[in-house]
């Protein structure tokens, strides 16, 4: 094999279909779209979509096209952007001139007769309305003795003509296309029942024209079933469009996901600012945002400092901090001070785009439980209508009576829909998925809700997960003739040169009030060091040894801060009390580290990664959904063990000094004795430990390579939104096997009443639409989940 040849991936082509009705469409059009080679299709009932992994030669037109044949009207998604602007390799041709740097057009005006894709709630409203109006007068004239006149029957007729034919056009048009391929779905059931009731009645009036003659007349062993055929059609349209007006609720978070970056962009360029689409900027441009203005893309702040709303992207409330340095969300709130940003990432490589594309991923899924629907709804067309064909007969032989017969089984075509059992699991999902995007909670698949059920153990990364990742002093030990403030001054000065955590954190806790003289000094001194506690004194002959420690001259003191074996081979090594205390602090779980001056020990400055806020609380919410917190450090038992006490970890369940290729065996052996794993991580080495855990959980924070190896992301960095997620993970689930219990014994109980010849088929009809009602409605219960 030629290890050059470049290796052809599978692309994936969205489409938005319309035309389907049940699980037995989704069914269908998967199984045509599986029969070309190398094609598999997931098709979403309630999203009207398909997501298709297509190989290379097969284009588009094909996958239309057999769409098209198999009755459904299909379009590729974004098929403008698609067609516009491609290379040979099917990417954005480049352009030689920067878009800023393009005249911007004037947008014109879109002509009013261009095409605009219905909603599914709009296309049958117009139907919906014209069987509403004539079908109170049938069940009126048809029920009612006293509104009857003589030859009632056919105006009767008359009026349920339009409903029968036009109304109920959607349910004939399908019935018919998937009859000339063989095939049948719930759509053939009402049509069938609709189309027979109707007939049925015209065929007695025929045989008999003078039996309404007169108002209340007997019209002996016949029955007229136009009012049957009226309202079965009026209720499954009221129906069909309450449910889709549901399903589009469902979906309203996930179009807010795409609506929340901004439109455009103030391009700072040679000191000049400009406005541009927000869709032009580039990698390596700036930008500003000014107080109360949306982040245009993701970046990183080039100047200014600013406090930053993130809750569209992460959920979480409270303002994040910026300053110069700091990475920064497209579609974030720049809430106070200026900032200059420059451009990361842009497009579909954006944060915001990326959680776009996995919830549409995920509600576009299958989960297992969804299968079996659909495999129940493959067959479960055809054995409604032989149950029905057997009713008839039945009916007829054992009671010699054939309008009891014919309402048994139209009773029974039209109790019979499979549209609650399709619409139980991707509404579920649709309405989970999207209330999860709205709490920053990103699930990438349906398979994750499944997952979630079965853990029973969580392992929690410390550092960046438990900890916030950023050391802080905690304490400090002076000696000799210095006193805190001094000895942090000194310090920090040289710290504040060097790039290390360790360093950056000294340098933070030096006090702000510092004296006058070395202020006044530090304020006129070209060298001066500023930190976020104010202006640091300048240092001369700054030396750093990686793994060491730094030096250098500050206030006309040599200093030295640094590791034990560094800083005794340039200072006089520390005494036996000294060394205590320094051992002390360690054994505490701090990191601790010398400062000398002037050739003599001064000090010790002890630093700790501080716990986050919300841990504590979260492990006990872990705790409480009924998971085993397991801590996996890196760090020593010593610190391991302070911080699993602070936050509530059992001792038995730290496992401190793992190196990060260690972290993978630790979940391995944690699933050898049975324990079904979660792994919650955010640096690059959580990565494989989160692609063996059965359940991978990245937090927001964190790099993108753990971000891809997880099956659950939280956009924020807070462990109580991991604990949020797995309960509204169970939530979802829960919802969906709800639905599905409801589907399975509505049909269950519904055809066998129908069949006994209990169920007016009036009543079948209001009940079959009540169902897909119910079903949606119940889902729409998680858009209002909260932590």
């Amino acid at each position: 094999m030629d290890l050059r040849t470049p290796v052809q991936l599978p692309r994936i082509v969205e489409l938005d279909i319309e035309g389907m009705t049940c699980a037995s469409c989704v069914n269908r059009i998967e199984r045509k779209l599986g029969k070309i080679d190398g094609v598999h299709a997931s098709v979403n009932l309630p999203l009207e979509s398909a997501r298709v992994e297509v190989p290379s030669g097969v284009t588009d037109e094909q996958l239309l096209a057999t769409v098209t044949a198999a009755g459904y009207t299909a379009r590729v998604k974004d098929a403008d952007r698609r067609s516009g602007g491609m290379n040979a390799d099917g990417d954005p041709a480049p352009s030689s001139a920067h878009p800023s740097e393009v005249p911007e057009a004037t947008p014109e005006p879109r002509p009013v007769d261009s095409p605009v894709r219905r909603t599914a709630a709009d296309r049958l409203l117009p139907r919906l309305a014209v069987a509403a109006a004539l079908t109170i007068p049938v069940v009126l004239i048809s029920m009612v003795p006293a509104a009857q006149f003589g030859n009632w029957g056919w105006w009767v007729a008359a009026l349920t003509l339009p409903v029968a034919t036009w109304s109920a056009w959607p349910f004939h048009r399908v019935a018919a296309v998937n009859a000339r391929h063989g095939a049948s779905t719930m759509d053939t059931l009402v049509s069938i029942g609709v189309a027979a009731a109707y007939l049925y009645s015209v065929v007695e009036l025929l045989l008999d024209p003078r039996m309404t003659e007169h108002p209340g007349m007997d019209m002996g062993g016949a029955a007229l079933y136009f009012e049957t055929a009226a309202v079965v059609t009026t209720f499954l349209l009221l129906g069909r469009w309450l449910e889709a007006r549901a399903k589009a609720r469902a979906g309203d978070a996930l179009r807010a996901l795409l609506d929340r970056g901004a439109k455009r962009a103030t391009l700072l360029r040679d000191g000049m600012e400009r406005e541009i689409p927000a869709d032009q900027l580039v990698p390596g441009d700036l930008f500003v945002v000014r107080p109360g203005e949306k982040i245009a893309t993701d970046g990183v702040v080039r100047s200014g400092a600013s406090a930053v709303d993130a809750s569209l992207i992460t959920g979480e409330s409270v303002p994040v901090e910026v300053t110069v340095g700091s990475a920064v969300t497209g579609a974030t709130v720049n809430t106070s001070g200026r900032l200059v940003v420059e451009a990361t990432r842009v497009g579909s490589d954006t944060t915001l785009a990326a959680m776009a594309r996995l919830v549409s991923e995920a509600q576009t899924g299958k989960a297992p439980i969804a299968r079996l629907a659909d495999r129940i709804s493959g067959v479960f067309v055809p054995v409604v209508l032989v149950l029905a064909a057997v009713t008839f007969l039945l009916w007829l032989v054992l009671s010699g009576s054939l309008p009891a017969a014919f309402t048994a089984a139209v009773a029974v075509l039209v109790i019979a829909c499979p549209c609650a059992l399709g619409l139980a699991t991707p509404v579920g999902l649709l309405a989970g998925s999207g209330r999860g995007s709205q709490l920053g909670i990103l699930i990438r698949g349906p398979q994750v809700l499944e997952d979630t059920r079965g853990v029973d153990t969580i392992v929690l990364d410390k550092t960046g997960t438990v900890t916030t990742g950023r050391l802080a002093l905690d304490s400090v030990d002076t000696f000799g003739p210095w006193d805190r403030d001094a000895l942090l001054r000194l310090a920090g000065a040289v710290e504040a040169a060097s790039e290390h955590p360790l360093a950056r954190a000294i340098a933070a806790a030096v006090p702000t009030a510092a004296p006058a003289a070395t202020q006044a000094a530090a304020a006129h001194s070209a060298h001066a060091v500023s930190h976020d506690g104010g202006t640091l004194a300048d240092v001369a002959g700054f030396r750093s040894a990686p793994g060491g420690g730094v030096e250098g001259t500050v206030e006309g003191h040599l200093v030295l801060v640094g590791r034990t074996d560094w800083i005794t081979e340039r200072a006089a090594a520390p005494d036996d009390a000294q060394a205590a205390r320094f051992a002390e602090r360690e054994a505490g779980g701090s990191t601790a580290v010398w400062v000398a001056v002037d050739g003599r020990i001064a000090g010790i400055l002890s630093l700790r990664d501080t716990v986050k806020q919300g841990s504590a609380a979260g492990i006990a919410r872990l705790k409480n959904l009924g998971l085993r917190p397991v801590l996996i450090t890196g760090d020593n038992a010593a610190v391991a063990t302070r911080v699993a006490a602070e936050v509530g970890i059992a001792p038995e369940d730290v496992q401190a000094g793992v190196r990060p290729e260690g972290k993978v065996e630790a979940v391995k052996r944690l699933q050898a004795a049975g324990a079904r794993v979660a792994m919650a991580g955010d640096g690059v080495n959580d990565a494989p430990a989160l692609a063996q855990a059965d359940l991978g959980i990245a937090m927001g924070s964190g790099t993108d390579v753990a971000r891809e190896a997880a099956e659950l992301t939280v956009m924020g960095d807070d462990l109580g939104q991991v604990a949020t997620a797995i309960e509204l993970s169970r939530r979802t689930l829960k919802i969906i096997k709800q639905n599905l219990f409801w589907a399975f014994f509505y049909n269950t109980i519904g055809i066998p009443v129908a069949a006994l010849g209990l169920l007016n088929p009036m009543l079948a009809g209001a009940a079959m639409a009540a169902s897909s009602v119910l079903v949606v409605t119940n889902s729409l219960r998680l858009t209002r989940f909260h932590r």
